[in-house]
């Protein structure tokens, strides 16, 4: 009986801790403004950072506590800045990680193991409910790429997509 106490004391106490780790803090982080020396923005095999107000075209992708984005697939031209405004219509915290197939599918391992790890990079849009967060992204390669919300259980229920760069 003192097993079971001390059980269901660290997971009533630990619950809510981990579920709030992964940047849902409710203190207005998904509204703050990124600042992003656009200069210095780290370069991956799938783009970097680029300024959103220079944007080519504007993208909006919402995601849904169905764990789902819409749309799930993204056209781009290498070169071109693309806006993206991601857009939570559902009740949970959602995130959009760009990067490829497998950087995602390693990261959302990783966050299986520490799901109270937090991170914020300009590839990552940490989103709460029924809030949006506008990222600038320039595609520099062509090929095709991916997304996905890798909150512990969304990446695994099919929260991907993929983008086409030409």
């Amino acid at each position: 009986m003192k097993t079971v106490l001390t059980i269901t004391l660290l997971a009533t106490t630990l619950l809510p801790t981990a579920l709030l780790a992964h940047g849902n803090k409710n203190d207005g982080h998904q509204e703050k403004a990124r600042t992003i020396d656009y200069s210095k923005a780290e370069k991956h095999v799938f783009g970097q950072a680029a300024d959103p107000a220079k944007a080519a075209q504007t993208i909006t992708v919402d995601m849904s506590d169905q764990m789902r984005f819409t749309p799930n697939r993204i056209a781009a031209r290498r070169g071109e800045i693309i806006r993206i405004v991601v857009r939570n219509k559902g009740q949970l915290l959602h995130e959009l990680v760009l990067g490829t197939e497998g950087t995602l599918n390693e990261h959302a391992e990783l966050m299986k193991k520490f799901p109270g790890m937090e991170h914020d990079e300009p590839h990552m849009a940490h989103v709460a409910p029924g809030k949006e967060q506008i990222m600038g992204w320039k595609f520099t390669q062509a090929g095709t790429f991916s997304f996905g919300c890798l909150i512990p259980g969304h990446y695994d229920a099919g929260m991907k997509g993929t983008i086409t760069v030409r």
